[in-house]
């Protein structure tokens, strides 16, 4: 049974190894619970499933703004924990306009250096949005490429 967050019924706390434990109304602990966003790119703050360690949802979280303070931070960091999708926020260099070539790029998580196999490998998603893979499988996401400086437009611009 799925409980949703209009109806607060369950608590979530870390236990002493660091893992998320969710207990429902009816008092059962779920021990090693993992947040899921159903819509991670077009809407992150919607949709998120709580699951059990075997997969199973134990909760769903409509909207994760109107979670109380607490509860949402938690939920927050472990959503950080388990995810790990750099955005590209400038493009410095490509090694050739050839693939495979080596990217250099600053993202919000500091200066990065892949390797991109093919075009394939980029992704156009809703708006302007763009989703590339490096020849790790590691996601770089660049939210709006008409935000980006015009060196960054330019050297994108050859593999689109």
């Amino acid at each position: 049974m799925t409980n949703t967050i209009d109806s607060i019924d369950f608590t979530l706390a870390r236990n002493e190894l660091g893992q998320l434990v969710l207990t429902d109304a009816a008092g059962t602990a779920h021990t090693n619970v993992v947040p899921v966003r159903a819509f991670p790119i077009a809407a992150p703050d919607e949709g998120i499933s709580l699951l059990n360690a075997e997969g199973h949802e134990v909760a769903w979280i409509d909207r994760l703004p109107a979670l109380p303070d607490a509860l949402r931070e938690l939920v927050q960091h472990a959503l950080a924990e388990r995810e790990f999708m750099p955005e590209i926020q400038r493009l410095h260099e490509v090694s050739s306009f050839a693939t495979p070539s080596t990217w250099q790029v600053s993202t919000d998580r500091g200066e990065a250096s892949f390797v991109l196999k093919g075009e394939e490998d980029i992704r156009r998603l809703a708006g302007s949005m763009l989703l590339i893979a490096d020849h790790h499988g590691v996601q770089y996401l660049i939210r709006d490429l008409k935000a980006l400086d015009r060196h960054s437009r330019r050297l994108l611009d050859r593999f689109l």
